[in-house]
């Protein structure tokens, strides 16, 4: 009974408490219900208050139609008020144009002070509901003007209005109300202006500026027009004049307005009258005061990022261009903001592509964030930029240089003049050189004297460092900057007076101690130096002969052979110190910097490039295993070659070869015309005649995978190759046959252009390499009559040239363009200067760059590129070619090898040595050396190097019979003990041991005879 009382009892209070919960819930459901019908019902209540709020605007606009009365500025204000309440950007952005329209209206009314908008400023119940309300309107003008695109029409016009509005109400200087007896409140109206200013200001009213000057002028057509970009201008200044020019207003204006791209082009060519206000407010100096302190300008550098600090130099370049009055008295504060703003942009200039990098078509490889929508105005940057090497700025920037004067001495010159056109051989073209070069300038030796410490000299120093960081900076644009400083001819002579006098007693002493000493003042000192062999080496790489020799152009002969001692000692100095290591940069410079003319090789003399090249190659040998040893022997590559298609078989057989199978033994065996093997066993001897034989194939000119150039009939690839099949994998193919040669130290006769070797060597990647100066080797002709355009005093646009290059291609008139649209470019005297390099460029690597690229990458897969860095392009010739200088036939003599009883006093010896000094012909002479070695030329090293060394042999039977020397055989050669006479017997060989065989004649005249005889068969060797 006890327990059911407990379960009843249980069950009851379970029961209250599931009634009380549910009552809970229901309580939570009426009050949930009753929150969400009052945000309904005030939803409903706001929507329908917002529907008829919106009809009742609507229908204040339609009623104020142009034929109507003019509403009151109260009406206005109370309507504005209430699409202020309502206002949504997307919904309302007719009705904010129509209520702009309005105010705007109302302004222009006349004598109408209860229409006039502003009018309610002077109530002093509205005045603060005004402020506010205008303050609002204005902002939300801010906002379209932001999303509003200036290209389309439509929007155009409203961002007129828009700006119209910011123009209005910002500045009294339209308000009529202050007409007459008005005028007593324009101090507290332009107290009014300033406090709008302000709350825009407060808001980004720089960045709304930004985005619409950017959106409108960073464009291949700029579109805003004049009244729109005088506005937005008129509206950048206001603040910065109404704040008397505050540090804290001119740092935005510089970031937001001035770095808008190619700004000052713009206005200069759409309303220079904006920049005449610039210029009256003395702005340009006001920038340079603020920017010249290091701080501010690494606050507003780090503000814009490496693009934009870009555009705001190129502005303020373009604004100094302007005032060139301002720069004169403000030289070092300019030059200091733009060198910091350049080693702001430095810092992230790389100098190859990585993940981390994009591509900046000034900068280079730059490892910032690059923001392509410049790239469409990024030529008028450049253009922008070209006023920092532009004549009148170095004028100022090196006035105390220029304006000094070399003394000449007392000597007279009595040289004649020479004629451009006439063509001068050498001795004369130096002679006359010479004689005009008389009349000595005092800028030869280093005299010292001027203090480096002192503000001239500083001042100097600092110019050279900002172009040295331009340099270096402005990697895409660097032929440009270096063509412009060497434009005036005076300025180098007179900057290496400048450097001459620099220290106590001037000369190596003084830059030796900068290198040695890691301060400001060593770097700048340094600069100076580089800038100046930057600049000489661009100079004479882009003069021709005529301008160097005969009109002398800024240097003369003595002068650069001086500049090229005091470089070629300074650089040794480096060297010999072991300062070269730690300033690398600075060697290269200055090795490169030693003009053509006075160039000598300080470092590495050719035998022992040579030396150093083999070792490098035998070392290499060694390491992959193809040197034979006493415990293993090399993997060695079989071949079979028909001698009638010697090409395509040495072709399908090699080309598959891996690269480590190429560096190799390969072994040729030969199969005659009859398809019978040729006798023998190759030791070398085959492949270096198959590896001659098919270089000599190859390079056939007949065959069109190359060509020569006219006059000296040197090799380089054809442009038309292309109409083999397979043709880049031909030019691999050959370029691996060059490498192998090289690579196993056979020379063989091919001679190249010399622009072609250049390339070879990867010379042309360097920023000194002038296609120009290598033209000659390709076609002297074609050279001449390019050159010629550069002295043309005419109007070159009289001539009819386009940026383009016509050629006859297998009867077919081919243009190529030289740049994008080249065609329909016309050359003028402005652009002729590139024109001539573009059509250089062209002939010499565009037109063959396929070729040239496929046959560089089969060269460097037998030969490192920095095994052959060390050469110039004559000494590759000679590692490839061998010597061009007669056979030594002493030094063959003395290295030879004597066999089967032959000694050097044998007489069948001496009377070979002596034919071959007194009978033969040098053609002859390295036809005999083929006939033995099978290759014509000698060793690079001489004959000490032959491998096996050079011998002879007496033999007594044909080949098919000898079976080697034996005791009897020795001795009958050695006492002139013949079994029978030789006479009717020719001399035969074993080029695989570099060994003749030569019979016992009995005759000087026999031996004569048949040795000629022999060495002029072309029938193969058909080895023992």
């Amino acid at each position: 009974m006890f327990t059911l009382s407990q379960t009843s009892r249980a069950w009851f209070i379970d029961r209250a408490r599931q009634a009380r919960e549910e009552r809970l819930v229901q309580k939570e459901r009426e009050r949930a219900a009753v929150v969400i019908q009052a945000h309904v019902q005030s939803f409903l209540c706001r929507s329908r208050l917002q529907r008829d709020i919106r009809r009742e605007i609507d229908d204040f606009f339609k009623a104020d139609d142009p034929g109507s009365t003019k509403r009151s500025a109260l009406c206005i204000f109370k309507i504005a008020r209430k699409l202020l309440f309502v206002f949504r950007i997307k919904e309302d952005n007719e009705r904010f144009e129509k209520l702009c329209r309005s105010i705007l209206s109302s302004m222009d009314a006349e004598n109408e002070p209860k229409v006039w908008y502003v009018s309610l400023a002077c109530s002093k119940d509205l005045t603060l509901l005004w402020i506010k309300q205008i303050k609002s309107i204005l902002w939300y003008c801010c906002d379209f003007l932001k999303q509003l695109k200036p290209e389309i029409l439509q929007d155009s016009r409203l961002i007129t209005l828009y700006l119209t509005m910011l123009v209005t109400f910002t500045d009294t200087s339209t308000w009529k109300i202050l007409r007459g007896k008005g005028e007593s409140l324009r101090p507290a109206m332009n107290h009014i202006c300033a406090n709008i200013m302000g709350h825009l200001n407060q808001h980004g009213f720089y960045s709304v500026l930004q985005v619409l000057l950017t959106r409108g002028l960073a464009r291949p057509r700029p579109c805003l027009s004049k009244g729109t970009l005088t506005a937005a201008f008129s509206l950048a200044l206001r603040p910065v004049i109404a704040a008397q020019f505050s540090d804290n207003l001119i740092r935005p204006f510089l970031i937001h307005i001035m770095s808008v791209p190619a700004l000052v082009t713009h206005l200069s060519t759409v309303t220079p009258e904006r920049l005449t206000v610039l210029e009256s407010h003395d702005m340009l100096r006001k920038f340079i005061m603020f920017l010249r302190d290091e701080d501010r300008c690494r606050d507003v550098c780090e503000s814009l990022e490496g693009c934009h600090t870009l555009c705001l130099m190129s502005n303020l370049l373009h604004l100094g261009s302007l005032s060139p009055k301002v720069l004169e008295e403000e030289t070092d504060g300019f030059v200091s903001l733009l060198t910091q703003m350049l080693c702001y942009c430095q810092k992230y200039v790389s100098q190859k592509k990585s993940n981390l990098t994009h591509w900046h078509p000034v900068l280079g490889w730059f490892s910032q964030s690059v923001d392509y929508g410049l790239n469409e105005s990024m030529h008028l940057i450049t253009k922008q930029l070209q006023f920092l090497w532009g004549v009148p700025l170095i004028r100022i920037f090196f006035c105390d240089i220029l304006s000094k004067k070399l003394l000449e001495s007392q000597e007279p010159a009595h040289a004649q003049p020479a004629s451009p056109q006439n063509v001068l051989p050498v001795k004369s073209l130096l002679k006359r050189a010479f004689q005009k070069s008389a009349s000595v300038r005092n800028i030869l030796r280093p005299v010292g004297g001027k203090r480096v410490d002192s503000a001239e000299v500083q001042k100097v120093c600092n110019i050279c460092v900002l172009y040295q960081t331009s340099l270096t900076t402005l990697t895409q644009i660097r032929l440009q900057i270096l063509t412009g400083l060497t434009y005036l001819d005076d300025l180098l002579p007179k900057l290496w007076a400048f450097i001459c006098e620099l220290g106590p007693h001037g000369g190596l002493k003084l830059f030796l101690e900068c290198l040695n000493n890691d301060t400001e003042e060593s770097k700048q000192l340094l600069a100076m130096l580089m800038l100046f062999c930057d600049c000489s080496r661009h100079l004479i790489t882009i003069l021709d002969d005529i301008e160097v020799y005969e009109e002398q152009i800024s240097f003369k002969l003595e002068e650069l052979v001086t500049i090229s001692s005091f470089l070629n000692s300074f650089v040794f100095k480096m060297i010999w110190d072991g300062i070269v290591g730690k300033i690398k940069g600075v060697c290269c410079c200055l090795v490169d910097a030693a003009p053509r003319e006075a160039k000598e090789s300080i470092i590495v003399v050719w035998l022992y490039k040579v030396l150093l090249f083999r070792t490098m190659v035998t070392k290499e040998k060694e390491k992959l295993g193809l040197v034979e040893t006493s415990s293993a022997s090399p993997h060695v590559t079989h071949i079979t070659i028909r001698r009638s298609r010697m090409l395509e078989d040495g072709y399908e057989q090699l080309r598959q070869l891996s690269q480590h199978a190429m560096k190799g033994v390969i072994r040729v065996k030969f199969v005659n015309d009859l398809g019978v093997d040729e006798a023998g066993i190759d030791q070398d001897g085959v492949f270096k005649e198959f590896l001659e034989e098919i270089i000599k194939r190859v390079f056939d000119p007949a065959l069109n995978l190359f060509k020569t150039t006219s006059g000296d009939e040197r090799l380089y690839p054809s442009p038309t190759s292309y109409i083999h099949e397979n043709y880049l994998q031909l030019f691999e193919f050959v370029g691996k046959m060059l490498g192998k040669a090289v690579y196993e130290g056979i020379v063989v006769d091919v001679p190249f252009a010399s622009f072609f070797l250049s390339q070879l060597l990867g010379h042309h990647h360097s920023v000194f390499y002038s296609s120009v100066d290598e033209l000659p080797s390709l076609d002297s002709e074609f050279y001449k009559n390019l050159t010629s355009i550069k002295r043309y005093d005419g109007d070159i646009a009289d001539l009819g040239l386009t940026l383009s290059y016509d050629e006859d291609v297998m009867g077919q008139l081919v243009c190529h363009e030289l740049i994008p649209g080249g065609k329909t470019i016309p050359v003028t005297n402005e652009n002729k200067i590139s024109y001539i390099h573009l059509m250089a460029h062209f002939r010499m690597h565009t037109q063959i760059k396929n070729q040239t690229a496929a046959l560089i990458s089969g060269f460097r897969s037998i030969i490192k590129p920095e095994w052959i860095r060390m050469f110039s392009a004559p000494e590759l010739q000679r590692l490839i070619s061998g010597d061009n200088a007669e056979i030594d036939l002493e030094d063959l003599k003395k290295h030879t090898v004597y066999y089967g009883g032959f000694h050097g006093s044998h007489r069948v010896i001496i009377w070979l040595w002596d034919i071959l000094a007194s009978d033969f012909t040098p053609d002859e002479r390295a036809m005999f050396l083929k006939f033995v070695t099978s290759c014509s030329r000698p060793p690079l090293l001489g004959f000490a190097y032959l491998k096996p060394p050079f011998s002879i042999r007496c033999v007594e039977v044909s080949d098919d019979q000898d079976t080697g020397d034996t005791l009897g055989s020795v001795l009958r050669g050695f006492f002139t003990i013949r079994k029978r006479e030789p006479g009717g017997r020719l001399p035969t060989s074993s080029t695989c041991f570099n060994l003749l065989k030569l019979p016992n004649y009995s005759k000087k005249s026999v031996l004569r005879e048949k040795l000629r005889y022999a060495i002029s068969m072309n029938t193969g060797f058909e080895l023992s």
